[in-house]
């Protein structure tokens, strides 16, 4: 999807994201921040930020930057942060994900919550999240992958074609993606209802990949 799409879909989806999406796809959420094992001073990159539902989940002793296409989405999520008083959050920005205004190493862990969907190019998605992360540093990804399961699988796929109006792609293979992006998953664990979201821990091998390149 174009940028121009993406940000049309979401200018929808404001008004109405947290009630639509946002119980059913909060263990997904809760469950990426606990991963993270944060340390006291960690900077951690939310990518896709949205609306800030996952903001109140960060412990306090960590420094939290968000970023996001919509300005829509994120005019919420500064009022999220106003109202909760959200001291940790330090920044809230519309920022491009696969151009971001980041410099290198800028953050220990870099999150990206039901975004690799969204995005036009995932491979360029990752190769930002790359950069902006500390070569020892950590990636987690939750998000949607097409089932194996043959009739859902052959559902995502006629659903396809509307991914302009969805605001994500429902087909994005797994396999497809972890080729694509070259990242190194050293751990995979379901999330929220029936398992359908998978959350990808990674390791950053920038300094791996620049190597072998």
């Amino acid at each position: 999807m174009k940028l121009e799409a993406i940000e049309k879909a979401y200018r929808r989806y404001a008004h109405l994201y947290d009630v639509i999406f946002g119980p059913v796809l909060h263990p997904g959420r809760k469950l990426v921040v606990e991963s993270l094992d944060c340390q006291p001073g960690d900077h951690v990159l939310e990518v896709g930020v949205g609306t800030g539902l996952s903001l109140p989940l960060y412990p306090d002793y960590v420094g939290v930057t968000g970023i996001d296409i919509s300005p829509e989405m994120l005019a919420k999520a500064r009022v999220r942060v106003a109202e909760a008083e959200l001291t940790h959050v330090e920044q809230v920005l519309e920022m491009d994900a696969e151009n971001m205004q980041f410099a290198d190493n800028t953050f220990d862990k870099v999150v990206a919550m039901y975004v690799a969907s969204v995005v036009s190019n995932p491979a360029r998605l990752v190769d930002e999240m790359r950069r902006v992360c500390r070569s020892s540093g950590d990636i987690v990804i939750v998000n949607h992958f097409r089932s194996r399961n043959p009739l859902v699988k052959t559902f995502e796929g006629t659903l396809a074609p509307l991914s302009k109006v969805l605001g994500f792609h429902p087909d994005l293979e797994l396999d497809h993606f972890l080729h694509a992006t070259e990242l190194e998953v050293v751990k995979t664990t379901r999330a929220n209802m029936f398992g359908y979201w998978k959350i990808l821990t990674c390791r950053n091998n920038r300094r791996d990949r620049a190597i072998a390149a």
